[in-house]
């Protein structure tokens, strides 16, 4: 399925041939999600990748990583401003520690609703979505919700969600025009036109803070690096992400296994797919 995405680069390739990654997450007390966001993009292979956050952020964010360009979000949340920062940046990923005071929702709605980016919108961005009358709007948009998210997107509970993952998955992806990547057991792949793609991948040592960021980061990574092909990047990101997540835990336990450790057995997943291109 997605096996040619994991094809050796062009000899001639480049940092900027592989896509600019912009994550706009963290806050104060939240600054791990913002650079697990950024390092797992780095890591699927973006050839750049800036975090936007608030400014007193900015130094432990960049602390984690000097791989990891950073931008001071504007203050109030500025719509000139942050749309001064996505310039020139191929795909956005939103919301991991972003917070929820008013300003930060309003500039989430602003930059779904206009910017012309792919965007992957996860944690805070989806709570801010929540209740208003959103819609892709002919943009392309990933929404990675858990259940609970879900519960809130559509206005239903967490019992009712996994009652009918499939079912709200679909009905929210052909409904809103966006395409949606329900996590969980046996995590959903929903798109616009009705078709779901339920991942074999995953393990419930993944049950853990911080492993979302990570997928988050891996989704707006390979959408950056295969633009022309954005079905298949998702699956593909989807997959390494529980891949990743299993033979961590078939080495560290999965009582012991922590968000970061997808990042470090990621290369022994994209190893492993590589070995079966037939079967993916």
């Amino acid at each position: 399925m997605f096996g040619h995405l994991l094809e050796p680069r062009p000899r001639a390739g480049h940092k900027g041939s592989f896509g600019h990654v912009l994550a706009i997450a963290g806050s104060h007390g939240k600054t791990g999600a913002a650079a697990m966001c950024g390092m797992a993009a780095l890591r699927s292979g973006a050839g750049l990748v800036t975090v936007a956050s608030e400014e007193s952020a900015i130094p432990v964010i960049a602390g984690h990583a000097a791989e990891l360009m950073t931008e001071a979000l504007p203050s109030g949340r500025a719509s000139a401003g942050v749309e001064k920062i996505a310039e020139k940046k191929d795909v956005i990923a939103i919301g991991p520690g972003l917070g929820a005071n008013p300003e930060t929702v309003a500039m989430v709605r602003r930059a779904f609703a206009e910017f012309a980016q792919p965007m992957v919108v996860d944690a805070d961005a989806l709570n801010a979505l929540a209740g208003t009358a959103w819609s892709g709007g002919g943009k392309f948009r990933v929404l990675t919700p858990h259940p609970g998210e879900m519960g809130r997107l559509v206005g239903r509970t967490i019992a009712e969600i996994s009652a009918d993952r499939l079912g709200a998955a679909r009905g929210l992806a052909t409904a809103r025009q966006v395409t949606v990547v329900l996590k969980g057991e046996r995590t959903l792949i929903a798109f616009p036109d009705g078709r779901v793609w339920i991942n074999p991948t995953g393990t419930p040592a993944m049950g853990t803070g911080g492993t979302g960021d990570i997928l988050t980061g891996l989704i707006a990574g390979f959408l950056g690096q295969f633009p022309e092909d954005p079905s298949q990047a998702i699956a593909g990101a989807v997959y390494l992400h529980g891949l990743a997540g299993e033979l961590g835990a078939a080495a560290l336990t999965e009582k012991c296994l922590v968000a970061t450790d997808l990042l470090r057995y990621l290369p022994a997943a994209l190893e492993e797919c590589a070995r079966l291109p037939h079967r993916l």
